[in-house]
């Protein structure tokens, strides 16, 4: 095999993780691999060709002598595809983002009424139940839906699991639908700067929970109940509401109505001033 084919590969692997990460990208055996690398064999032409797709580089100046080629690649480096992010780098992310949004996420742990108006059956409220925990330094939450599609039929249960963080006096709680995998939410918040936390608001954006799915944001509101409740007589009080029961207190069908002023020109939160 030319030596200088297997120097510019050689050159090409160098600006990836490793050897063994381009095998993989590339579906290569790796003993033969090494084969290409170390000059004993060359690849057939259908192999050459895929090789030089992988790198971004032409067949013909794969062979050029090494010199040559290394002033090539030199000049426009960008022709390179860069290594896959690894797991190990995206993980890092995550526990920079989980650290840097933890402060002051302890007081509110517990257990939460969320509130918005139904994406899927217009007119209806629904209440949820939210629980936010610590576990190992960051801060997860569990999100329940109970549905009852009758009166006197059984009730189904949906459930969203998710990470929150505070950032810049905001709370971020992203979840995805456990049970079919079919859906991401957002839910931002104002923070509470009462000394007893009473009520959270702001804006969810999610898909509705019907054939149109349809993405949809609605303003919502959290209603918090403690850290210690009767779990299963709360998730009985879940599912959806007339906004005029009588079993709401008026002010919460109110504060999250999706309503727009003539002034306002994108849907924005409102800030909770009530209790």
């Amino acid at each position: 095999m030319n030596e200088d084919l297997a120097q510019n590969l050689r050159l090409l692997c160098s600006y990836h993780k490793s050897i063994a990460e381009v095998c993989r990208r590339l579906d290569i055996n790796r003993p033969q691999f090494n084969r290409y690398l170390g000059g004993r064999f060359k690849p057939s032409a259908g192999t050459l060709r895929r090789i030089c797709d992988f790198f971004g580089v032409e067949v013909h100046e794969i062979m050029l002598p090494h010199d040559q080629f290394q002033r090539l690649v030199q000049i426009r480096p960008s022709a390179l595809p860069p290594s896959e992010p690894s797991a190990d780098n995206l993980n890092a992310h995550l526990d920079h983002l989980f650290r840097s949004g933890s402060q002051g996420l302890e007081r509110y742990i517990g257990y939460y009424f969320e509130y918005y108006l139904s994406m899927s059956a217009p007119g209806k409220l629904i209440r949820t139940l939210v629980c936010i925990e610590e576990r190992d330094g960051r801060y997860l939450f569990q999100r329940t839906e109970r549905m009852q599609p009758e009166p006197g039929e059984p009730a189904c249960h949906n459930r969203y699991q998710g990470a929150a963080v505070m950032l810049s006096d905001r709370l971020f709680l992203v979840d995805y639908e456990t049970l079919n995998r079919h859906e991401l939410t957002q839910t931002i918040l104002f923070p509470s700067f009462r000394n007893r936390l009473t009520r959270l608001t702001g804006l969810r954006i999610g898909v509705s929970d019907n054939s149109e799915r349809m993405p949809c944001c609605t303003r919502v509101l959290y209603e918090y109940l403690g850290t210690s409740i009767r779990v299963r007589k709360a998730l009985a009080m879940c599912g959806l509401l007339d906004p005029g029961s009588d079993e709401l207190d008026p002010s919460i069908p109110a504060a999250v109505q999706n309503n727009m002023t003539d002034e306002e020109i994108h849907f924005r939160a409102r800030h909770h001033t009530g209790r």
